[in-house]
């Protein structure tokens, strides 16, 4: 009769706990979809971090981890969803990844990211940010390759943001592309290509005057020149 007892009254609280979790569940659910109404970014992460706990999915952590680094928390996007290449990540989770281990300075490892979604499908989205790491960390080859490939397939109506200024800001990637083969050719031979890489970057200017990386860039260059006279 003791075990009988014992028996209901566990099978009792299994069936408690099943319901106070699907009660949970359905709240933060409901939590989860008011705050993205209310645009409160802090209690949709808050609000995914529980639904995570009550039923954890790798899909679930990949959002979460992608609002993360929406918001610049890159430390935090790479503690959600770890920082180890594998062959069942999602092309979310490896371009999460890839942004955040750029962000943190972790070029090198950013590439191997960069470089996974490229071969999967190439872009000239992906092109550019390679190329813009490749030249970073002194590849200026396959830098060059992944500029020829972008400036071949670029469409007029792709963009890219920059954040060098205080304001991010977007311009077009066709002069994202003539910027750095600017810095490419420049980079060959800085005193034969010098002229070479100020015509392109007038070039990018043409496409947009605002684009200030190219700006600053030229004028770098012409500063240089009257240097030397």
């Amino acid at each position: 009769m003791k075990k009988l007892i014992l028996l209901v009254v566990v099978m009792s609280s299994l069936n408690l706990a099943a319901q106070t979790k699907t009660e949970l569940q359905k709240h933060f659910e409901k939590y989860y979809e008011q705050m993205k109404k209310q645009g409160d970014i802090q209690g949709v992460i808050n609000a995914m971090t529980h639904l995570d706990v009550l039923a954890p999915s790798q899909a679930r952590k990949d959002t979460l981890a992608y609002v993360y680094v929406s918001e610049g928390r890159n430390i935090e996007a790479l503690n959600t969803i770890g920082i180890e290449s594998s062959a069942t990540d999602s092309d979310l989770n490896t371009e999460i990844k890839a942004i955040a281990l750029n962000a943190l300075g972790e070029r090198t490892r950013a590439l191997e990211f960069y470089n996974k979604l490229y071969k999967k499908e190439p872009s000239p989205i992906l092109a550019y940010e390679i190329a813009d790491l490749l030249l970073q960390t002194g590849d200026i080859a396959g830098a060059q390759e992944k500029v020829d490939y972008g400036l071949a397939n670029v469409t007029d109506d792709m963009r890219r943001t920059f954040y060098e200024t205080q304001q991010p800001y977007q311009t077009s990637l066709r002069a994202g592309f003539l910027y750095l083969k600017a810095i490419l050719t420049f980079s060959e031979d800085k005193d034969a290509n010098q002229e070479i890489a100020i015509a392109t970057l007038n070039r990018a200017l043409a496409i947009d005057p605002n684009f200030n990386l190219a700006r600053i860039s030229k004028e770098a260059l012409l500063s240089r020149t009257k240097g030397e006279d």
